[in-house]
């Protein structure tokens, strides 16, 4: 198996990559909801690190995920020059800022709220951290909705429009199409390469995370908390450490998330979005990167597969049933078909602890 590793690798490598191609023969849709798919991958990486490694039940995430949005509305929009005389003079055309320094500030943003919320919740386990985070989650929601008076920052529920697209290597990416060696390739297509990168990379991270002493430590925090700071481990530090890193994943998600759309608002970060990031990270198996990524890709397309399978269903019933609530019935009966046949989830990590095989007498 071992030698077969690196042909399944360039194997996957390929698929990976002329996937938007063959899915750009259908349209623009498929390779639209492919690009989502691996933003709510990124979103669910970053959850596993504070949920999986470290046991903490977080359901306010989405909030860093709208502050990195937020961040990169703020910085790459005409908003604040148009609503503040002081950015006008500065910035007559408005804040347009580079990749390089928009996704750094949204993320340290993000994990700058990590922390904040992840210290006065040290005490708190299980149902009463769940509360707290989901009550923080709700109260970036309102700021959000409602920072529009005295002063225009968040635009309110109208939300912030005209956002840059993303340009990186002299590429404009919110340019509907380029040409690239006389060959016309559509921008969704190239945002499904720059997210493959950040997945690919974010990945990567999540790996070393977990093989190092730090994930080591968020584990025997998972396992017990008495016991890991009977041995010696910095139970504050590493909480805080764990809030942080997963923030941080869920900022540079929104950043991306904004430049895609072009368009923020207070509506996309909604409770459904967190209950949705953290159904993720448990059906596909948690603290299992490759379950967590399945997870992920699945609870992303499900619902918008199931647009083909509401729709007859609501021509059947006359149109009595709404077809988005339609859609996330089915979503959940298949959920809870899942959990039912797969408690632990869809892949979930090996088992520990077991003792080893005894080898065969000769």
């Amino acid at each position: 198996m071992k030698k077969n590793k690196p042909f399944l690798y360039v194997l996957a490598a390929i698929g990976l990559f002329i996937l938007p191609l063959l899915a750009q023969q259908i349209g623009n849709g498929p390779v639209r909801i492919i690009d989502l798919a691996l933003l709510y991958v990124m979103l669910a990486l970053g959850l596993n690190i504070v949920v999986g490694y470290a046991g903490l039940l977080d359901l306010g995430y989405v909030a860093f995920y709208a502050l990195g949005a937020y961040m990169f509305a703020l910085l790459a929009s005409p908003h604040l020059s148009e609503q503040f005389e002081a950015f006008k003079m500065m910035f007559p055309d408005g804040l347009h800022s580079p990749l390089w320094i928009v996704i750094p500030v949204g993320a340290g943003l993000a994990g700058l709220f990590g922390i904040l919320l992840g210290a006065p919740t040290l005490k708190l386990r299980g149902d009463y951290l769940a509360i707290v985070t989901l009550g923080f989650g709700e109260i970036i929601r309102v700021f959000l909705n409602n920072m529009e008076h005295p002063l225009n920052i968040t635009n309110g529920p109208r939300g912030i429009g005209q956002i840059d697209g993303i340009h990186i290597f002299g590429i404009d990416l919110g340019q509907p199409r380029q040409q690239f060696f006389g060959f016309e390739i559509p921008s969704v297509t190239l945002y499904y390469y720059l997210f493959l990168a950040l997945v690919i990379f974010s990945v990567v991270i999540c790996y070393r995370l977990e093989t190092s002493r730090i994930g080591r430590a968020w584990m025997a925090i998972r396992e017990d908390e008495i016991a890991a700071k009977a041995m010696g481990i910095n139970t504050r530090n590493l909480k805080l450490m764990a809030f942080g890193m997963g923030a941080t994943f869920g900022g540079v998600a929104g950043s991306m998330f904004g430049a895609f759309q072009g368009f923020v608002s207070p509506e996309s970060f909604s409770l459904q979005e967190s209950v949705m990031i953290v159904a993720m990270v448990v059906l596909g198996g948690i603290g299992h990167i490759p379950g967590v990524i399945m997870g992920a890709l699945l609870l992303s397309a499900l619902p918008e597969v199931l647009r083909y399978v509401a729709g007859p269903l609501q021509e059947m019933t006359g149109g009595r049933l709404d077809a988005a609530i339609l859609r996330q019935l089915l979503v959940a009966l298949a959920m809870i078909g899942v959990m039912l046949l797969r408690p632990r989830g869809l892949w979930p990590s090996p088992e520990h602890g077991k003792a080893a095989p005894v080898p065969a007498a000769k």
